[in-house]
């Protein structure tokens, strides 16, 4: 419906342009109206400093799987590093006398025959805890592996409720 009204009329409640006035020339050194006092004199344009970046990200699906391996992958250095200081700590106190210690105050306290040959340490020997540390490293490992993943699903399904968590990462200076 195209009508010689129609063309006429501005759009959008816009004037149609209206030509400029002549302007007297400009002289050759004179600065650039608007143009910064550097570039006026030669000196190259520096712009002005803006903070820094930002962007605002919101995190609305985590991937189970990745986080059932990373979480699997974390707590077996977990358990490693676990059964290594338990290791480390039985070894120092060992080697400070502990057990020694242990056995001739009990000894001492009990006193007779039947505790003369007690040993603290064939209740509570190195290998008898490792293999102990060992057992709850590995049930340790199936348990943050399975709430690590148990834990990504309840997100998704709140993320798909609430929207998801709103992040504003920003870019270092």
């Amino acid at each position: 419906m195209s009508t010689p009204e129609a063309k006429s009329k501005p759009r959008f409640g816009r004037t149609p342009a209206q030509p400029l006035p002549d302007l007297p020339p400009r002289p050759a050194d004179a600065p650039t109206p608007g143009a910064p006092a550097a570039l006026a004199h030669g000196e190259p344009h520096r712009p002005a400093p803006r903070g820094p970046r930002r962007a605002r990200l919101r995190l609305t699906r985590i991937d189970p799987w990745s986080v059932m391996k990373t979480a699997f992958l974390l707590s077996i250095a977990f358990a490693v590093v676990t059964v290594v200081s338990v290791a480390m700590v039985w070894q120092v106190l060992g080697a400070a006398g502990v057990w020694e210690s242990i056995n001739s105050t009990v000894q001492e306290a009990i006193g007779g025959e039947d505790v003369a040959s007690f040993r603290i340490e064939d209740y509570v020997g190195t290998s008898r805890v490792l293999g102990f540390t060992m057992l709850v490293a590995a049930i340790d490992v199936i348990l943050i592996t399975a709430s690590a993943t148990l834990t990504a699903f309840l997100y998704n399904m709140a993320a798909a409720l609430l929207g998801g968590i709103e992040v504003t990462l920003a870019e270092d200076l």
